[in-house]
C-alpha cells in the first residue's frame, strides 16, 4: 500500500540509535540510577505502576528511563511487559481498614477515632521554588516518637451508625469478578468492572471529568470522608493448604467520597457513596476516581444522566491513556493512498462547484484542459 516509502528500515534503525543518545544526553553527567528514581521520583514511579496495573517499582523506573520521562509511554511499555508474565492466581480482596496507615484525613469530621495523620503531602507547602534543592543541600531526618497504635474506623462507619449513608454492601459469594485485562468491555458495565478501568485510567482525564462534576455538569456535592495512605498485605488462598498465605505488601490510596442524595421511591435521603483505589501514593487519581465512579453510578441510584461524566461509555471509552495515545498517534504513519483519494474527491467536488457558480470559468478551464 505504502509503496512510495523509500528506505524505511534503515531509517527507522537510524532513528533508534538517536533516540538512544537523546536519552542518554550529555554523557560528561552522570546516567540516573533506578534506585534514584524509586527514591527520589516516588509519586512518578507510582503513576506508571497504577496506570500500567503492575506494582514493581523497578520496572516502573525502567520504564521512565526508557520512554525520557514520557509517563503515558512508560505506561505503555509496562502494560506491554505485563502481558508476557504468567498468572497462577488471584488475591484475597485487600482490607484497608487493617492498613497500616501513613496519611489519613477527612474533610467531614474534624476529630476522627485514631486522629488525622497529614503525611508526606504537599498541601501545606507554599509552592515557591526552592533552590537549595538544586544545590543538594542535606535534609534532615523526620522527627520521630513512638505512639500506641490506635483503632481508625471509617468515617463511613460514623455515618452508618445513624443510617445517613447507604450500606457498603455485600459481595454474592458467587460473585466472580471480572478482569479487564482478559476480557472485552461490555457495556454497561457491572461496578467492579468499571472502578478496574477506572483505576488504571487516565489520571488527566479523570481529573478534568471529576472537576467537571464539582463545576454542577452532573450536580454532584462531594465531601472527602476519608483519604487513607499505607501499606497493605495481600494473601493468596492456595487449594493444598487451609489458610491463605501471605505475599507481601503493598503501598495503595483509598478514597471514599460522601454524596448528597435526595431519595427516591426506593431510598430515603442519604448520604451515597464514590470509591478510589489506586497503587502507591496518588491521592489526585484516587479522588478523582471517586468523584467519576460516583456519577457514573446515576442510573443505579435513578438520577438523569445530563453529563459526560456519567455517560458510563464516553467515560470508560475514552479513559485509557494507552488506547488514546494509539489511536491519535497512528495519525502521523503513512495514509498516503487515503489522503490522494480525498483529495480527489475533493477536486472534483470543488470542479462542481465552480461549474455551478461560474459556469462561463469552468468552461474555460475545460477547454484548456483538453
Amino acid at each position: 500500500m505504502y509503496v512510495a516509502v523509500k528506505g524505511g528500515e534503515a531509517a527507522i534503525a537510524n532513528a533508534h540509535s538517536l533516540l538512544a543518545d537523546r536519552r542518554r544526553g550529555d554523557r560528561s553527567v552522570p546516567a540516573l540510577r533506578l534506585d534514584q528514581i524509586v527514591e527520589q521520583l516516588a509519586l512518578g514511579v507510582d503513576r506508571v505502576m497504577s496506570e500500567g496495573s503492575l506494582y514493581d517499582r523497578e520496572l516502573a523506573a525502567l520504564a521512565i528511563v526508557q520512554a525520557r520521562g514520557d509517563m503515558i509511554e512508560a505506561i505503555f511499555l509496562v502494560r506491554a511487559y505485563r502481558t508476557t508474565l504468567p498468572r497462577f492466581g488471584y488475591s484475597r480482596p485487600i482490607d484497608t481498614s487493617t492498613m497500616l496507615v501513613e496519611r489519613r484525613v477527612s474533610a467531614t469530621y474534624k476529630d476522627l477515632p485514631g486522629g488525622q495523620l497529614l503525611g508526606p503531602t504537599f498541601d501545606y507547602t507554599h509552592r515557591l521554588l526552592d533552590p537549595e534543592l538544586a544545590a543538594g543541600v542535606d535534609v534532615a531526618e523526620p522527627l520521630r516518637r513512638e505512639t500506641e497504635a490506635q483503632a481508625m474506623p471509617r468515617v463511613s462507619a460514623i455515618l452508618a451508625r445513624e443510617g445517613l449513608i447507604e450500606p457498603d454492601g455485600d459481595m454474592p459469594g458467587d460473585h466472580v469478578p471480572g478482569d479487564i485485562t482478559r476480557e472485552p468491555l461490555e457495556f454497561p458495565m457491572a461496578r467492579d468492572i468499571r472502578l478496574q478501568a477506572l483505576s488504571r485510567g487516565d489520571e488527566g482525564f479523570l481529573l478534568a471529568l471529576g472537576y467537571s462534576t464539582q463545576r454542577g455538569y452532573a450536580r454532584n456535592h462531594p465531601f472527602v470522608g476519608e483519604i487513607r495512605i499505607g501499606e497493605v498485605e495481600l494473601e493468596l488462598d492456595v487449594p493444598e493448604l487451609p489458610f491463605a498465605v501471605p505475599l507481601g505488601t503493598v503501598r495503595v490510596t483509598e478514597c471514599q467520597m460522601v454524596n448528597q442524595f435526595k431519595g427516591s421511591a426506593k431510598a430515603p435521603p442519604q448520604f451515597t457513596r464514590g470509591y478510589g483505589l489506586v497503587f502507591g501514593q496518588s491521592e489526585r487519581k484516587a479522588m478523582a476516581m471517586a468523584l467519576c465512579d460516583r456519577a457514573l453510578r446515576a442510573s443505579e441510584l435513578g438520577e438523569d444522566i445530563v453529563a459526560a461524566a456519567q455517560d458510563e461509555e464516553f467515560v470508560i471509552s475514552h479513559s485509557d491513556n494507552v488506547q488514546a495515545t494509539g489511536f491519535v498517534e497512528h495519525l502521523k504513519l503513512p495514509h498516503y493512498v487515503d489522503f490522494q483519494a480525498e483529495l480527489d474527491l475533493v477536486r472534483r467536488m470543488r470542479a462542481e462547484y465552480e461549474a455551478r457558480e461560474n459556469p462561463a470559468k469552468a468552461e474555460e478551464k475545460k477547454e484548456a484542459a483538453e
